[in-house]
């Protein structure tokens, strides 16, 4: 069954790539010149740590993704990896347009990094787009930056982003400001565009 899983999920994903691929020869890239940090640690959530990576590249943003461990392979909760490009101590968080945190189980190892709350915080002090999906609030609730914005998540997280101070709705995508939400795998094409219009509209 796993199996199958992960290879529906490659399946997915190569789609995905040789689209955006062809869509980056066929119209102007909105991104181009934008650079993007993704996050990663293990257990991620495959396709919500994937699509808005591609969903990005495909209009011309550079993405490079950091981990604890420069070099390191993670492993996704479906078997997919993703290779860090660099650690988690070597972002500079004024050299990126934006940042995307996935979900999984991800999320409640991220948080436990001084580092990461620190880009976090610097992202959104600068009111660049901040990209969260699923379980990655528990990334921002750490980071202290949820006090009176409006956001969603998986309901599973609901009490904790409210206890942090956020005004929680039940919607496929929310946004506030520069902070862009999203619940689960099946609201990707809506956040995948929403944070996309977000880095485009920043000068």
């Amino acid at each position: 069954m796993k199996k199958n899983i992960i290879f529906d999920t490659i399946k997915i994903l190569k789609t995905i790539f040789v689209k955006g691929k062809r869509r980056q020869e066929e119209t102007n890239l909105r991104l181009s010149g934008k650079k993007i940090i993704a996050l990663v640690d293990e257990e991620f959530e495959d396709l919500e740590l994937w699509y808005p990576i591609y969903r990005v590249r495909e209009e011309g943003a550079e993405v490079h993704l950091a981990g604890f461990e420069k070099g390191k392979k993670y492993i996704g909760k479906y078997g997919v990896p993703a290779v860090a490009d660099l650690s988690f101590a070597e972002i500079r968080s004024s050299e990126y347009d934006g940042i995307l945190v996935p979900g999984g189980w991800a999320p409640d190892k991220l948080r436990r990094y001084g580092k990461v709350l620190e880009v976090v915080r610097e992202m959104n002090e600068a009111k660049k787009p901040i990209g969260q999906i699923c379980h990655a609030g528990w990334v921002l609730i750490s980071a202290g930056i949820l006090k009176g914005v409006t956001v969603t998540s998986t309901p599973g997280i609901r009490d904790d982003m409210e206890n942090a101070g956020a005004v929680w709705k039940d919607e496929p995508v929310v946004i506030d400001g520069h902070i862009v939400s999203a619940r689960r795998p099946p609201d990707l094409p809506e956040y995948g565009k929403a944070f996309v219009d977000a880095l485009a509209a920043r000068a």
